[in-house]
């Protein structure tokens, strides 16, 4: 399992260091230019607003999946059947509505 869980890393870790290269690039590319002070200003708070929002998706579906892992452990089920596997993707899919519920309050 280690034997390809490594590469695995590797490859995940050298996509987001080219996705912050990029990034970085862009954004001094974009300062040296002498973009609107507004158009940076309107970026910086909808990167952060999304950074906000998917900190609050994932939280809302990891308490849930963990419900869910609860509810599956209480019961006793030890193998993977599909019942379990639809307790897990339901859990995952009312995390990922209350999110959306909750978005749109915020928004």
């Amino acid at each position: 399992m280690p034997g390809i869980l490594v590469p695995i890393t590797l490859f995940i870790c050298i996509v987001f260091a080219i996705k912050i290269v990029v990034e970085a690039r862009f954004r001094s590319k974009l300062l040296s230019t002498g973009g609107a002070e507004e158009l940076l200003r309107s970026m910086a708070r909808d990167e952060d607003i999304r950074r906000r929002h998917g900190a609050l998706r994932w939280g809302i579906v990891m308490v849930l999946l963990a419900v869910g892992f609860g509810i599956i452990e209480g019961a006793g089920w030890n193998d993977a059947t599909p019942g379990t596997i639809a307790v897990l993707l339901g859990a995952v899919g009312l995390g990922n509505l209350a999110y959306y519920f909750i978005s749109r309050k915020l928004d």
